[in-house]
């Protein structure tokens, strides 16, 4: 069976409402992703992964190299495993209230510009096209695959925490959750 594992990024240097926009890791989340490469190489053949694949932001890149330097294979960019877009009228300052605000909620219930029911579903469709990769992705996107294979329309449903892997199956081109990862031991706010 096609599988695929979503692994949420290392611990990043700064975090929500910083004037950093997109943070690079810190020392921790460096020894994280050397340590998610081990744990991913470590696994048996056919759960090992052949190809890396991440997110743009460059806390998903740095946890995703050491993985892809391992294997020897090119890191692939996919924005489609992105952060969640932030509504246009929403700013650095205001962004964390929306996103408390969309937790606690139902994806069709979330407020901005676009449809985040089927955002969410394009995450998943798009982890999807990658049987056999490591994706490494942001804690919001790994609850959209995970409430979309679940079908669950809970925004929040699971607290990846920092490196955890998450891993599915692919059948019939749909994800379908076999282990979640390592759930986070305080709520991200």
């Amino acid at each position: 069976m096609p599988h695929v594992h979503m692994i949420r990024h290392g611990k990043p240097a700064s975090t929500w409402g910083d004037a950093d926009e997109d943070p690079g890791l810190d020392d921790a989340g460096r020894a994280q992703a050397r340590a998610a490469a081990e744990a991913l190489l470590a696994l048996p053949d056919g759960l090992r992964p052949t190809q890396v694949v991440s997110s743009p932001l460059r806390r998903c890149r740095e946890t995703a190299a050491p993985t892809a330097e391992a294997l020897g294979v090119d890191l692939v960019i996919d924005p489609r495993v992105g952060e969640i877009p932030t509504p246009s009228a929403e700013t650095l300052d205001t962004r964390p209230g929306w996103l408390r605000a969309a937790f606690g909620g139902l994806w069709r219930e979330i407020k901005g510009d676009l449809d985040y029911d089927q955002w969410r579903r394009s995450v998943a469709a798009a982890v999807a096209e990658y049987p056999g990769a490591a994706v490494f992705s942001h804690y919001v996107a790994i609850n959209a695959a995970v409430s979309t294979a679940l079908e669950d329309d809970r925004v929040m449903g699971f607290r990846p925490d920092h490196t955890s892997i998450t891993r599915f199956e692919i059948i019939d081109g749909r994800l379908m959750l076999v282990e979640k990862g390592a759930e986070a031991a305080t709520q991200v706010l």
